[in-house]
């Protein structure tokens, strides 16, 4: 016996067709519940629902499993039957953690979550603690970023569906591997969203990528119901180890009791049950703490978010550029600002938006590990016109500096797929749209996008190109080139150290002391400095203290003295005092 139940409130009549029998009137019940037992439907049974006359199928709001396509029917699924492993798994918190960001399509050769199992080694290897998944759920075509996913219950099946998705986290939890999934409530994608047939889960107002989600409107109570719940889906059913909200910034809410609150809320009480540390990372370019301020505080509650102006103070100084939104950014003294206060907006003017923009950090109270910072990731590659990594313009030299920085700041730091190895793959914006409408309209808006900033519209990769995709993948036999292995290695003893030295994981930001001169900077970790020359010449730097040993350098000819010490052009050293 199998109970189907679907959320459709201002339905008149709503109907259950499965395969080859008359298709089953449901019943309405309590706040636009509709329902009907079937004896002869269990895991495996295609089906679909149709609204008031109309003849059209459509596939379950919240369908676990989409084998044919989002725009196929579903299929019941039961999360009991996967057969875990994990039973002595007790979770990865956040504080302390490395992360290390990948897409599921790009990262193996196979594309798939099977395929990411077999390089689960590599990750172990590195010393990372958690994984971050790019977006999973199901979206229309066969590859994509992700995040014009449609169906928030239901694993991409080209990927592996839900069985690859769990055998995946088992995997990685056997390894010691944590488990962070990105996951997009702030619209859905532009082909097989049929939730909104529904029921009003969109406003008539728009955000970048389309109409707003409903969190405070007619009937928002069930839409932050269809969210909360999807949380607690990934959460408990698939043991991942947290989640990151996408772009929450883009999701206006009115209600006292905001929607995020009510995530925290419910995520905590799923973790006190569970006995294992659940997490909940915000992308958000509000520059505001309240979204990591405990509820105790007067907060939402949630455990760390985003940090974007840790990359631009990194990326602008490193790399010189100052287009866009880097324009306040690139001096030693805005990269001092974010490592000791981890904003640099924090209520001061913003010349991109021409206002004044965020709120100050309290230092004393807001550990650093609630801000996830990174050199690279998804976003800050893919939406350059042609995805060129960083390392496509730094030195060796300078990517090691900005590696250390990265590792020995007192936030939570997470590598992209590749960094650690300086790949020299793009990582491109593609999409696979089916529609031939659709597939013009995406490429013709890329081009027509950075043709406004300057870049000619030849230079701009059609996303729907096929090669497109294939650049991005990871090209893993750059592992057995000496210069790649070498920038591996040194990750891989970065993060040990890190690891190893308790005062390069210490949070408190109030305890970070930094001071810069002409092109270099001191940043004192309790007994560790991390000394960087960023120009391209040997520096003397004087130092607050007798050196006792050098505990890692990025390059040879680091000269200890007396009362400072020598490093050579773009190379950075971190020793104990």
């Amino acid at each position: 016996m199998t109970e189907f139940t679907v959320w459709a409130p201002e339905a008149a009549r709503v109907r259950l067709r499965l395969p080859g029998v008359a298709d089953h009137d449901m019943r309405p019940g309590r706040s636009g519940w509709w329902r009907v037992e079937v004896s002869e439907a269990g895991p495996g049974t295609d089906y679909a629902f149709l609204l008031d006359d109309d003849e059209q199928p459509l596939p379950d709001p919240r369908s676990a499993w989409q084998p044919a396509g989002v725009h196929g029917p579903s299929r019941l699924y039961s999360h009991a039957a996967f057969d875990w492993t994990d039973a002595g798994w007790t979770g990865r918190q956040l504080p302390g953690s490395v992360l290390y960001e990948l897409h599921i399509g790009t990262f193996s050769p196979e594309g798939t979550f099977d395929g990411a199992i077999a390089r689960l080694d590599h990750l172990v290897d590195l010393g990372v603690d958690l994984v971050e998944l790019l977006p999973v759920n199901a979206f229309n075509g066969e590859h994509n970023w992700g995040y014009d996913g449609v169906c928030w219950y239901a694993p991409h099946e080209p990927y592996g569906g839900p069985d690859g998705l769990k055998r995946f986290v088992d995997a990685a939890h056997a390894k010691g591997l944590g488990v962070i999934l990105d996951v997009v409530y702030n619209h859905f994608g532009p082909s097989g969203a049929y939730a909104p047939r529904f029921a009003p889960y969109l406003t008539e107002q728009s955000n970048t990528w389309g109409r707003t989600v409903n969190l405070d409107g007619p009937h928002s109570d069930g839409v932050r119901r269809y969210i909360v719940d999807s949380v607690l889906m990934w959460l408990r059913d698939y043991h991942v180890d947290g989640l990151r909200l996408d772009a929450v910034h883009a999701m206006p809410d009115s209600r006292a009791t905001h929607w995020l609150e009510e995530v925290a809320t419910e995520v905590e009480a799923l973790s006190t049950h569970l006995g294992r540390p659940l997490s909940l990372i915000a992308e958000s370019d509000l520059n505001d703490p309240t979204l990591i301020t405990p509820r105790e505080g007067g907060g939402y509650g949630l455990h760390a978010q985003w940090n974007d102006d840790a990359h631009h103070a990194l990326h602008t100084l490193l790399t010189g550029e100052r287009q866009g939104y880097y324009g306040d950014f690139g001096s030693l003294e805005c990269l001092a600002d974010v490592l000791t206060g981890a904003f640099f907006h924090a209520g001061t003017w913003s010349s991109f938006r021409n206002r004044s923009h965020g709120r100050p950090v309290d230092r004393q109270r807001t550990p650093g590990h609630r801000f996830v910072a990174y050199l690279q990731n998804h976003d800050q590659i893919g939406n350059r016109a042609t995805g060129d990594r960083i390392s496509a313009t730094l030195s060796p030299g300078l990517l090691r500096v900005g590696a250390t920085l990265l590792m020995t700041a007192p936030f939570t730091p997470m590598l992209f797929m590749g960094e650690e190895w300086a790949a020299t793959t793009p990582w491109q914006f593609f999409t696979s749209h089916p529609e031939p409408e659709l597939a013009t309209a995406v490429a013709t808006g890329r081009k027509r996008e950075f043709a406004a900033h300057g870049w000619p519209e030849g230079d701009v990769p059609d996303p729907q190109d096929p090669q497109t995709f294939l650049r991005s993948r990871l090209d893993w036999a750059e592992l057995d080139k000496p210069e790649h292995r070498e920038m591996y290695d040194f990750h891989r003893r970065l993060i040990a150290l890190r690891r190893s030295r308790a005062d390069l994981s210490d949070p408190r930001l109030h305890r970070v002391e930094v001071r810069h001169g002409d092109r270099f900077l001191v940043m004192r970790r309790g007994n560790t400095l991390v000394v960087a020359n960023l120009a391209d010449r040997p520096q003397r730097v004087n130092l607050p203290g007798v050196v006792r040993r050098v505990l890692l350098a990025t390059s040879e000819g680091v000269t200890v003295m007396r009362d400072g010490i020598e490093l050579p052009p773009e190379s950075a050293a971190i020793v104990a005092l």
